[in-house]
């Protein structure tokens, strides 16, 4: 462990002297000054007192700020603005580097599947973590599938009940039921502005939080690096987002925190896909989050539409999907929730 990581987990325990910090590190007074001050010029402002070092009451959005009370044993590359933290944690994993989070604060060129333009204004929580995991490339689909229930867990973290679309769409609210219809009766302008968001998401679950979008490489028997990128809209203000979408912050009324959703995501994604061994959690903890599973849906396949009901997640992620024709399994496919006078 670096003496930066090790500096701010002495810190979380309380204060800390400069002494003791450099015999429990085994490094010199020197470096530990020069880590101090480093934190502070990335925004963890540690004070120092009587007692020793402080670490600050807030924080921060900041490198430090997001490893400080981390889990994961990740280290986060932060920048005040980027044009794809993907592209630049796919630098990293290519030169080598394993367990390194790029966050942003806004990413000036993101994308979504398909190169599909990712709106990624200052406020959110972009994020892509590189890693070298030891697991063959048929596995990959359940690291997409844990960084969506790291990324529900996160909504959950500050306070929104999120859910999952297959495979990885991260959602809020439902589109079983006509709710623009509803507040025009009521004659209820917000509540109408609030519903016709609703009607934009139809079929699509609910409002779109989140993105995700996994990049690898490797061979059959194994991967060589891969790349999880997450794009959340957090304290993002809805109307600048594409219709169907919306932000944590729109959805609460309240600015969130989003050093807290990114520290939640990061170590709910090490929890379940940080090592092989864990991996068999990934499934489980998808269905317990997913809306998907009992719905009508249909999925756009490269072979055609298959329309039915969702009835499973089978390794490594696909959709089981019991039709009139009998049970597919859809491996992937652009997945739309129906309703019964859908067809």
């Amino acid at each position: 462990m670096d003496t930066r990581r090790a500096l701010l987990d002495a810190l979380a325990d309380g204060p800390v002297s400069g002494p003791a910090l450099s015999d429990d590190l085994g490094v010199s007074r020197t470096a530990i000054w020069k880590a101090v001050e480093e934190l502070r010029e990335s925004g963890f402002a540690i004070e120092s007192t009587a007692a020793g070092y402080v670490a600050p009451d807030d924080p921060g959005y900041c490198g430090p700020g997001i490893e400080f009370g981390l889990d994961a044993p990740y280290t986060v590359e932060y920048h005040d603005s980027l044009s794809s933290t993907n592209n630049r944690a796919r630098e990293l994993a290519i030169d080598g580097s394993d367990g390194v989070a790029v966050v942003t604060d806004e990413q000036t060129g993101g994308r979504g599947r398909l190169n599909r333009e990712w709106i990624a204004p200052s406020g959110g929580v972009w994020l892509s973590l590189a890693t070298r995991p030891v697991a063959p490339a048929s596995r990959a689909p359940l690291f997409t599938l844990a960084a969506a229930v790291a990324t529900v867990d996160a909504c959950r973290a500050v306070g929104l009940d999120a859910h999952i679309k297959w495979p990885n769409d991260v959602l809020v609210g439902s589109d079983r039921e006509d709710p623009a219809a509803d507040a025009t009766v009521d004659g209820d302008a917000e509540n109408a502005e609030a519903a016709n968001r609703d009607a934009d998401a139809r079929g699509r679950g609910g409002r779109k939080l989140a993105g995700i979008l996994t990049e690898m490489e490797g061979e059959a028997d194994r991967v060589s690096w891969l790349v999880v990128g997450v794009g959340l809209n957090a304290n993002v203000d809805a109307a600048a987002l594409p219709p169907g979408a919306t932000s944590l912050a729109a959805e609460l009324d309240t600015t969130v925190d989003r050093r807290r959703a990114a520290v939640t995501l990061l170590d709910r994604f090490h929890a379940l896909a940080g090592t092989t061994d864990r991996m068999d959690r990934v499934l489980p903890a998808w269905r317990e989050r997913a809306s998907t599973l009992g719905r009508r849906v249909r999925v756009d396949t490269a072979d055609g539409p298959v329309v039915g009901t969702a009835v499973d997640v089978e390794p490594p992620g696909a959709l089981v999907i019991d039709t009139p024709e009998g049970s597919r399994r859809v491996h992937a496919g652009d997945c739309e929730h129906l309703r019964s006078t859908d067809t």
